[in-house]
Formats: structure tokens, sequence, C-alpha cells
């Protein structure tokens, strides 16, 4: 055995304990700062789109937002992942500096990266269980469940579950009266 093998192979022990180090980081800083979204766009009568065949967009998102002073983390962050963006937004809330918004949107990015990744390592508050929502309407969504009233209603009931559970019953309302097939339904 060679010295220099010797040494790779330290340099691959210390790359994978760093990489453990980082791996361990990201989910504690994700269970305490991140956000897993699904958000919906109510959209101008277009019914030659197929996308807005219920009047709403449906978007996804993976969220982390720090003040200016923590902007290193989110550049670590999106270095970590290779996707996402990093921008900035002047409102400043509570803070007294501006915050910048680590996003993940593009529905790639979330399948292929975010959503493995948390798959693997999971988050150990009650974020795990808003991750877990989240992957659910993911999947109803690339499925186009989101284009029809009953896949729709389906997501907005997923959705009050998550984060701060707010309620959707008005918009379930609304959804159902405009399709009389599914407002024979029970969804309840």
């Amino acid at each position: 055995m060679s010295m220099k093998y010797q040494s790779n192979n330290a340099s691959r022990a210390e790359n994978q304990q760093e990489r453990l180090i980082s791996i361990g980081w990201v989910v504690g800083f994700v269970d305490g700062e991140g956000c897993f979204t699904i958000h919906l766009v109510k959209q101008p009568d277009r019914p030659d789109r197929k996308g807005y065949r219920t009047g709403f967009q449906v978007g996804h998102e993976f969220v982390v937002v720090q003040g200016a002073k923590s902007l290193k983390s989110l550049e670590r962050l999106k270095d970590f992942f290779g996707v996402g963006t990093i921008c900035i937004n002047r409102r400043h809330d509570n803070h007294k500096e501006d915050l910048y918004r680590y996003s993940v949107a593009k529905r790639d990015h979330i399948l292929d990266v975010i959503i493995p990744f948390f798959g693997q390592y999971q988050l150990r508050t009650e974020k795990q269980k808003d991750f877990r929502i989240f992957t659910q309407c993911v999947k109803l969504i690339k499925a186009g469940k989101h284009l029809t009233f009953q896949g729709l209603i389906e997501i907005v009931k997923l959705m009050e579950k998550m984060n701060h559970k707010k309620k959707r019953t008005e918009l379930i309302k609304i959804l159902r009266n405009q399709t009389p097939k599914i407002v024979s339904k029970k969804y309840d």
C-alpha cells in the first residue's frame, strides 16, 4: 500500500465526515427555518389554457428566509443542493435588516433534489409531517390532478393540514359549486 493511497483514503474519509456534518447541519437548519409550501393563485377566466381550467394556478416551493447577517447560510444551502435561487426581500417585518430568501420552486428540482434528500434524511420536528404532505401534493400536481376540480379539492384538503393549518373551507365550497358532479360526492 503506497503512502499516496493511504492519504487518499484519509481524504475520502474526511470528505465523507464533512458531508455527514453538512447533512446534519442542513436538516437541523431547515427544521428550524425552512418551509414547504403549496400555494394557489386565482387566475382570470382562461378556458383556453389547460393549467387554469379550475381558475387557480397551483404552485409548490421549498423556502428558507434569513436576515442579511445570515446570508452566508442561504448561500451554503444553495451550494449544498445545487439548485434554487436567493433573492432579497426588502420587507423587514420585525427585523432591522433586509431579508433574503432561498427558494426552490422548479418542479424538476423539487422532485429530483429536495424530496429525495428530505425523504432520506428526515426532519425531526412537526415539519416532517408538512414535508410528507408537501410530497403528496407535488406528486398529485405532477400527475395533473390539479387540473381538475376534484383533484384541486384533494390538494386543498391536504394543504389544510400543512404549516399553520389554514382552513380552506370557503375555497372548497367555491370549487364544489363550480362542479355539480363533485357536489354530489362526499369529500369530507
